[in-house]
């Protein structure tokens, strides 16, 4: 299966050429930064946004691009570009690889194409709008879960939830669940695209780190919102939740809104 997209080898593109900067720091010693909000920093994560985003200068001067680590660039675009190096870096950090870089193309604020590119394991998801979700090329699917009790729910971890409502709102989800799985930073959509999970309950996240799941998940059956149900745009808040059933998403945002009310 080969989604189609006028500006998807572009996307293969950044994701490819990222992958070789990224391995080059892999597990090697490295010199880490503390941010302005405590999240950390790498030369890692600045070497890889900085070719992609060269490489989108070079070839779309008029797409904007919106990345983690250098800002806005052309964000009244028709195209912007949601770019995160590093999705996940404690994890890069220490070694452990379920950090991805993560590459959306949003059209007048909309996301319509997602990768999710894990560049140790060889592993690279691909969404487009309207058509089915790949991984490596193959494409996947959702599994059924039509009840948050039986769900295998995911999230990076519970100091992510610092406000008083999402901390509410990630206790009720994660009590109603059946088996909660910590660590899982973006590679927790890759899963449930794949079947491997069912909910992905999330707090404190910036566009690039949503932006590029929602084709995603939506390409292989799923659906993904901020906590009010609402679709997720270049715009949305830091309150996000993916599952692969939509009968579960019902029932998560429905524990949700109660737990924050």
């Amino acid at each position: 299966m080969t989604n189609s997209h006028p500006f998807l080898a572009m996307a293969h593109k950044l994701a490819d050429a990222a992958r070789p900067v990224l391995q080059s720091y892999y597990r090697r010693p490295l010199e880490i930064d503390e941010k302005g909000d405590a999240s950390l920093v790498t030369d890692a994560d600045r070497a890889i946004e900085r070719t992609m985003r060269d490489l989108i200068n070079a070839e779309l001067p008029d797409h904007g691009i919106l990345g983690e680590e250098y800002g806005p660039e052309n964000l009244d675009a028709e195209y912007v570009w949601i770019l995160d190096p590093i999705d996940g870096t404690k994890s890069f950090i220490t070694g452990k690889p379920s950090f991805n870089t993560l590459i959306a193309l949003c059209q007048n604020g909309k996301p319509i194409l997602g990768v999710i590119d894990q560049a140790i394991l060889d592993e690279r998801w691909i969404g487009v709008s309207g058509q089915p979700t790949t991984l490596n090329g193959e494409v996947v699917r959702v599994r059924a879960c039509s009840h948050l009790k039986d769900a295998t729910i995911f999230t990076t971890g519970p100091d992510l939830f610092i406000k008083e409502k999402a901390i509410a709102g990630y206790k009720a989800a994660f009590s109603a669940a059946r088996q909660p799985v910590y660590g899982i930073d973006s590679y927790g959509y890759g899963l449930i695209a794949m079947g491997f999970g069912d909910v992905l309950v999330e707090s404190n996240l910036q566009p690039y780190d949503f932006c590029a799941a929602v084709p995603v998940i939506e390409g292989a059956g799923g659906v993904i919102t901020d906590w009010n149900g609402d679709q997720l745009t270049i715009n949305s808040g830091d309150l996000v939740i993916a599952s692969g059933d939509t009968r579960c998403h019902a029932e998560g945002l429905d524990v949700l809104k109660r737990a924050i009310a």
